[in-house]
């Protein structure tokens, strides 16, 4: 059997990946945390220069994807242009990071189930989210591509109707017992100041995180070199339009003060103008975007994982692909480690879970330095000396790391920095240590 993924992703099947990774239940539940923090124009500034990071991150990931269009996508460019044990340290974190995510993502599931079925319980509705979601990853890359594209399209025609139902309230076409928030001094007040959007700045990231997932079906995907600088273009500008529009209604139609108050302001506006039925309308959608992230999620753990397999010879039994060109065990081993991770929720919330969902978070961002630092080495690899070239990665680096200092003077998010970054240092040291100390073979990244 061919250990060779098939490509069988499209334009458009990459683009919904993406967005399914990052489109979730943050936007559909609640930006309350950062409206609070950082004030209604505060958070749209902070959105702003989310969506700029993003911009500069992708553009250096078009590079390095066209360059190596490889299933391990980022873990390959930091194995290649900064370190194999970089590259080792990216590729768990960001493998942990989806796991935990799945486990979180299927009981949310089986709790919103249970508004149309309370006598139900929430594991049997988190089982058959479980059965879906590694049905579909077990089938081929096209069947999957299909499914993520028309689950990724319910939520993002939800965020556009709700962008326009909310411009129509604005402008007094639709009637609603929300008032706007118009005044200059309640648009403009920054409750913390500039403080309050620094620290702010690594849940916007957050929001964010998942466009990478195009780095990832890169290996996967039609013509890489043609289909992924595309599709990155389409991405970047369609989801800071998608995200910076519904903040903008957001914080223009819900006061500051309602922000945390609030379920879903989703619901709430379409409450105020009496649609009828919005909550379980709300109920489905939110629920569409739950099985989407987890089906993303299992996608972008188990390519993270055969990779190691592959490059790393850790798990070998990960290795095997189906005759479909599925990473099955890979899939598999994934999902059970999500479910560890759902287990350690229920039994232990405030310890171990806790510890795993800091470290998750923390991921995020280093995969994206690690991006922007593969990038700037693959720079001075080929010989670039304009310093024009070096702009964008070098930005898009300082932003990060900007973004993970401010973090530990927020005691809310403390915990992501002060756990994450010792689990990256561990694990990055045992991998130098056993590979290099002890002599170990390490695979050649770049075949």
């Amino acid at each position: 059997m061919s250990n060779e993924f098939r490509r069988g992703l499209e334009q458009r099947h990459v683009m919904m990946l993406s967005f399914g990774g990052v489109i979730g239940t943050g936007l559909f539940l609640s930006t309350g945390y950062t409206l609070q923090q950082a004030g209604p124009i505060g958070t749209v500034i902070s959105y702003l220069v989310g969506a700029l990071l993003v911009y500069i991150v992708m553009k250096c990931l078009g590079v390095l994807a066209v360059k190596h269009p490889d299933v391990g996508g980022f873990h390959t460019y930091a194995n290649i242009y900064i370190h194999p044990s970089v590259g080792h340290v990216v590729a768990w974190s960001y493998w942990l990071c989806w796991t935990i995510a799945i486990g979180s993502e299927v009981t949310a599931g089986g709790i919103l189930f249970q508004k149309w079925f309370p006598d139900f319980p929430v594991w049997l509705f988190s089982l058959i989210f479980i059965v879906i979601i590694i049905a579909v990853n077990m089938t081929s890359s096209r069947i999957y591509g299909e499914a993520e594209f028309w689950l990724s399209l319910i939520k993002v025609l939800a965020i556009i109707a709700f962008m326009l139902i909310g411009l129509l309230i604005l402008f007094n076409v639709l009637p609603s017992s929300l008032e706007p928030v118009t005044a200059g001094e309640q648009l403009f007040d920054v409750p913390n100041g500039l403080f309050g959007i620094f620290i702010t700045m690594l849940a916007v990231n957050y929001a964010f995180s998942g466009t990478e997932l195009i780095a990832i079906a890169a290996g996967e995907t039609k013509n890489p070199e043609h289909v992924i600088p595309k599709t990155i273009r389409a991405t970047v500008w369609r989801l800071a339009l998608l995200f910076i529009g519904t903040i903008v209604i957001m914080v223009l139609l819900l006061p500051t003060d309602q922000a945390s108050l609030l379920e879903s302001p989703f619901v709430s506006i379409l409450d105020s103008v009496g649609i009828p039925y919005a909550g379980d309308m709300m109920n489905f959608i939110i629920l569409t975007a739950l099985l989407s992230a987890a089906n993303s999620g299992l996608y972008a753990a188990s390519r993270m994982l055969w990779s190691l397999a592959e490059r790393d010879n850790i798990l070998p039994v990960a290795k095997k692909l189906s005759k479909n060109g599925m990473p099955v065990n890979a899939t598999v081993i994934s999902l059970v480690g999500a479910l560890l991770s759902l287990l350690s929720s229920v039994i232990a919330p405030t310890t171990v879970y806790l510890v795993l969902v800091s470290v998750a978070g923390f991921a995020v961002v280093v995969v994206w330095m690690s991006i922007c630092l593969s990038r700037i080495n693959q720079l001075k690899t080929t010989g670039v000396a304009n310093r024009s070239s070096y702009i964008l990665p070098v930005t898009g680096f300082t932003l990060c790391l900007i973004s993970c200092i401010g973090v530990l003077f927020d005691p809310n998010q403390r915990l992501a920095t002060l756990i994450g970054l010792p689990f990256c240092i561990i694990v990055g040291l045992i991998h130098y240590y056993v590979k290099y100390r002890k002599g170990h073979e390490i695979h050649e990244a770049a075949r």
